[in-house]
């Protein structure tokens, strides 16, 4: 049926799509959104725009303008870490967004660096708490400037999660997802454990060799459900699982969806056309229910995998915007629509209410999850 509300989809009297000027409504290249509740405050990371948007309460109308905004001096300018220096209120490519409706985390991509509130922002430009990542809230610099990684360093983190008590963090340049066991109390405060990599200090693509079990390529997001990890490996083009939480460094995954095998790596497994089993860049991840829904970025589509009896190879069963699993099409080819997606890159569900980046299209979408 669609989305029953849309944000940020402005357009001209021609039907296409007016400037993307900031404003208190328009969106350019939206690549996180959280719900603190099913009545809100309700986040976007406006990526394009370099700042974070706010609604005290969940929109129930299209267009909403947000309430809040930190990033910018105020709602109608645009701008890397608003023109000026790094700070502890400022932002470069805000990617992921995680809240467990106390606590919120921000995935400041291009600045390296995990943004961290240790209570819900209730102001304009609320300076955050706790910098992970950099020493400082004056730090930017990828891996703070050295060429190794360490457990203390970040180098384009695009997701973070929030979930059993821990933070995880897809630390996606450096191809590996970090771990903290519990949240962290202090500024650059090192991670306890590493996926993807077998120690601290390696950034190698696909941990230094073939596609595995154990390497990523480009990790995106995270998601923990039923003591599961689930992990959104856009580069690899699938998803890689965790039956059990991890208690070493460079555990291997159980298994991964998208891929017939572990060392499968090809976009729809080297088919132009998808299908049930494949898919092409998965940004986004989340659960609703007794599903693992995917916003399966490249093929314009999210795809759902009933989490009971989930193994590898595991076939999608539900499916939306695109009209069979076996097309593909930003927007199905045509126009936006309601019900049509341009390179989704961001999934999130809280009580049956499902957002999506839809980032393509410079919106987001507000989708009541099928029963």
């Amino acid at each position: 049926m669609g989305a029953r509300i849309v944000l940020g989809d402005h357009l001209a009297a021609d039907g296409l799509p007016a400037p993307l000027l900031p404003s208190r409504a328009t969106l350019f290249g939206p690549r996180g959104v959280a719900f603190a509740s099913r009545q809100g405050p309700f986040f976007i990371a406006d990526t394009g725009h370099h700042r974070l948007l706010v609604w005290r309460t969940v929109p129930n109308t299209d267009n909403s303008p947000a309430d809040l905004l930190i990033g910018q001096p105020d709602f109608n300018v645009e701008g890397r870490n608003a023109g000026g220096n790094v700070g502890p209120a400022t932002l470069n490519m805000p990617s992921g967004i995680a809240t467990d409706g106390r606590v919120l985390a921000v995935a400041d991509a291009w600045n390296h660096r995990i943004l961290i509130w240790c209570s819900l922002p209730e102001v304009n430009n609320q300076p955050a708490d706790i910098v992970l990542g950099q020493a400082d809230f004056s730090g930017g610099l990828a891996n703070r400037g050295s060429s190794n990684a360490g457990p203390h360093t970040l180098n384009w983190c695009y997701g973070v999660t929030i979930a059993d008590g821990r933070l995880f963090v897809a630390d996606t340049g450096n191809r590996r997802v970090l771990i903290w066991n519990t949240l962290p109390g202090e500024n650059g405060q090192p991670a306890d454990i590493v996926l993807g990599q077998a120690g601290m200090t390696i950034h190698d693509d696909n941990a230094g060799a073939e596609a595995s079990a154990v390497g990523m390529r480009w990790p995106h997001a995270i998601v923990v459900a039923n003591g599961r990890i689930f992990v959104a490996d856009a580069g690899n083009s699938r998803i890689m699982v965790w039956n059990g939480f991890p208690n070493a460094d460079g555990a291997p995954a159980s298994f991964v969806i998208g891929q017939a095998g572990f060392e499968a790596v090809d976009h729809n497994r080297a088919a132009y056309e998808p299908s049930a089993h494949a898919l092409q860049m998965p940004y986004g991840i989340t659960v609703h229910d007794d599903m693992l829904v995917c916003a399966d970025t490249g093929n314009s589509r999210l795809v759902g995998f009933p989490l009971p009896g989930l193994a590898m190879d595991a076939a999608a069963t539900t499916l939306t915007g695109q009209r069979r699993f076996s097309d593909k099409g930003d927007n199905r080819w045509r126009f936006a629509a309601r019900d049509s997606l341009c390179w989704p890159f961001a999934v999130t569900v809280c009580d049956g209410l499902v957002a999506v980046a839809d980032t393509g299209n410079n919106r987001v979408l507000l989708w009541e999850a099928a029963v």
